[in-house]
């Protein structure tokens, strides 16, 4: 996702660039063959890259003609793309057990990395380019040198498939996505797992890092997102939308929005509010400056942000004024969100309800036939 624009890729083997303004129009870009399953930026967003399930990657120039060059060289499903951050060069992942980095301007492929014993899912280089880290089938995650071509270090902890990885922006650790319902933090200098977090109830799928490092989105297949307080280390919001599946999630380049999309054929933006000046005044009027203590398991230092608000879709976001909010305002809106979490919770609790009468009418039904067999076998 850019600051003006977001890309989505679909079973349908098209491209869809969708422009933020109001009343812009969308470009369909068709190309590929099969299923689109990554797309990705260039940092100058003047290029766009995609991958497929025909095996190949496209770089479009995103306007009305929509010119894209094939990149061939892996022999299944690419299943990542992402550009360095100089924009000279890119990495994919793909099903053939292997990583691929090539040339962006020169058009040609430079080397593979192969260590990967299944399916690699996901491929990122570090944000100074140096360090290339995929995440795979084989339940590994691993830390490439893209001079040496080496693997620097694999990191084993995962109970399950690894679907996703990226770096904090400070390029200082890693986080992954897992089949194993969780999300890891890892320090990539001491290899130490820095935070774990188990808060999704199915598959992590994607997951994104605001631009200042403070906070973690996660997209998964039970259909939420969630956003995650890194220097906390605990969950913020669960927000629901998709219908089914969510597939993944991207911060834009500021942070100010991000979008998912997911397998009911939906792109949803939504607007970060990790900025909401009020809701900060408020917390600094109500509590004195604290100093924060830190531990061997913190993340590296960055400068804090204000308290975060509540992400909400772009759909239903209302025009806000620039002037400064008074501060009943403010605990209005916060309110109003611990009223929506509340409603979350008693749903929840609804559905829990209905699945223990469930249970207890089963155990009933089981009693009794019991009986029944009972006095069917007594003389």
């Amino acid at each position: 996702m850019s600051t003006l624009a977001s890309a989505s890729g679909s079973m349908d083997s098209c491209l869809m660039v969708w422009h933020m303004k109001p009343q812009s129009r969308a470009y369909r870009f068709a190309g590929h063959k099969d299923a689109v399953t990554c797309v990705n930026f260039s940092p100058s967003g003047h290029l766009l890259a995609s991958g497929s399930r025909d095996k190949t990657v496209r770089i479009w120039v995103p306007n009305v003609k929509g010119e894209s060059t094939v990149f061939r060289a892996h022999t299944a499903t690419v299943r990542s793309v992402h550009f360095c951050s100089d924009g000279q060069s890119f990495v994919t992942a793909s099903d053939d057990k292997t990583v691929k980095v090539w040339s962006t301007h020169r058009q040609k492929f430079l080397f593979s990395l192969s260590q990967h014993i299944n399916w690699v899912r996901c491929a990122k280089f570090s944000p100074d380019g140096r360090l290339i880290v995929s995440a795979s089938d084989d339940k590994t995650v691993k830390l490439w040198d893209k001079t040496s071509r080496e693997c620097v270090h694999s990191y084993c902890e995962h109970g399950g498939f690894v679907t996703y990885v990226d770096f904090h922006p400070s390029g200082t650790c890693i986080a992954a996505a897992g089949m194993d319902n969780t999300v890891k933090v890892w320090d990539v200098r001491t290899h130490r797992l820095l935070q774990h977090y188990q808060l999704h109830s199915a598959a992590v799928n994607a997951l994104s890092f605001h631009p200042s490092g403070n906070y973690l989105v996660t997209a998964s297949s039970d259909s939420t997102l969630k956003i995650l307080d890194l220097m906390e280390g605990r969950l913020l919001y669960t927000l629901h939308g998709h219908q089914g599946p969510a597939t993944t999630v991207a911060f834009s380049r500021t942070g100010e929005y991000f979008a998912s999309g997911g397998s009911d054929e939906q792109v949803m933006v939504w607007k970060s509010n990790f900025d909401v000046v009020d809701y900060g005044e408020v917390l600094r009027k109500q509590r004195p400056p604290a100093t924060r203590a830190s531990s061997s398991g913190t993340l590296p230092e960055v400068d804090p942000l204000v308290p975060p608000g509540r992400g909400r879709s772009q759909e239903s976001m209302q025009s806000q004024s620039q002037e400064p909010v008074s501060m009943p305002q403010s605990l209005t809106s916060t309110l109003e969100h611990i009223v929506g979490q509340l409603d979350v919770l008693t749903q929840t609790v609804s559905i829990l309800e209905q699945r223990l009468t469930l249970t207890e009418d089963k155990l009933k039904q089981c009693l009794e036939n019991q009986q029944l067999i009972m006095q069917r076998t007594t003389p």
